[in-house]
């Protein structure tokens, strides 16, 4: 084997890392010499707006991509919730890696009397918040913003009731407290607990080895995700969800799009083959345009000025 040094882009936080480490050693179990290359990415550097204000959508994977296209890196490891569904040209899919837990949690200080009363709670994601705020209509979301380690520490130094959190990244890096609540009524994000590697797609080396890391369930589950919201042409921050599941020979699909404010809600749940569901996700986004969601997107793009 030509042994060519792969370098492994990715941002640099904890969770990220652990990531990046985590690709670089099942590569290195194939025979294969990489090198991780730390950048900072500028949706960790602006935590003072909301997500949805800075009007990027891959604000955490642009400067990774950038780094790519110039050569610096050959691969870059995202959490592939955050991932635009168009890639940039030239950069591919190479791997998406087995899906870890698909929950949202609520990490809270030790007393949930507040979810029959009032209460305040945090999350920077517009889906979260949405649903939040459509079960707890009495309830206030404040923006938070950071990477997992500096949001677990704003949850500390304020007086919220709690944070909403993605399971696998507290899980991954070890941080998940006792005092959480799983948030079995949420719908993720499209493609969350999942990591995707990219690569260049003229790399046939990076690509060849990075293949060899594919699930293919999780591959096919995220795709339809992903598909369902760009369909909606959600971008990354609009109030969309999407979890697609394997159960035997079927596929069980739940998709929702809410307002801002969390009080209009559009939701499809169906099921397909798992053998031949590739437009499941475009079907389904297609109903749910089709039932009324249509004028709701319009008013999103309006509200989130997105293009």
């Amino acid at each position: 084997m030509a042994q060519k040094v792969i370098k492994i882009g990715t941002r640099d936080s904890e969770l990220a890392l652990w990531q990046a480490h985590t690709v670089q050693n099942k590569l290195h179990q194939l025979g294969y010499k990489t090198e991780i290359i730390a950048v900072k990415s500028t949706g960790d550097l602006i935590l003072d707006k909301p997500l949805y204000e800075l009007g990027i959508t891959g604000i955490f994977t642009k400067t990774l991509d950038v780094a790519m296209l110039k050569g610096e890196v050959d691969i870059a490891v995202h959490s592939m919730k955050d991932v635009p569904t168009a890639l940039p040209i030239g950069i591919v899919q190479a791997a998406v890696l087995e899906r870890a837990n698909t929950l949202d949690i609520l990490v809270h200080k030790g007393n949930l009397d507040f979810l029959e009363a009032d209460g305040t709670i945090a999350s920077g994601s517009l889906r979260r918040k949405a649903q939040w705020l459509n079960k707890f209509p009495t309830h206030k979301v404040e923006d938070l913003r950071g990477n997992v380690n500096t949001r677990m520490q704003k949850l500390n130094d304020n007086n919220w009731n709690g944070a909403i959190f993605a399971a696998a990244g507290l899980e991954r890096i070890n941080l998940k407290p006792d005092t959480f609540l799983n948030l079995d009524w949420m719908i993720p994000a499209p493609a969350q607990g999942a990591m995707v590697v990219v690569a260049m797609e003229n790399d046939e080396y990076a690509k060849d080895a990075v293949a060899k890391l594919n699930n293919k369930e999780a591959e096919i589950c995220t795709f339809i995700e992903r598909q369902f919201l760009r369909t909606l042409e959600g971008g990354c921050t609009a109030p969309i969800g999407a979890l697609a599941v394997k159960n035997g020979n079927q596929l069980d699909f739940e998709g929702v799009l809410f307002s801002l404010d969390g009080k209009e809600k559009h939701s499809i749940k169906k099921s397909c083959n798992f053998d031949s569901c590739l437009d499941f996700g475009q079907q389904c986004a297609e109903e749910l345009l089709k039932n009324g969601a249509r004028s709701l997107m319009e008013n999103l793009r309006s509200e989130l000025k997105v293009k």
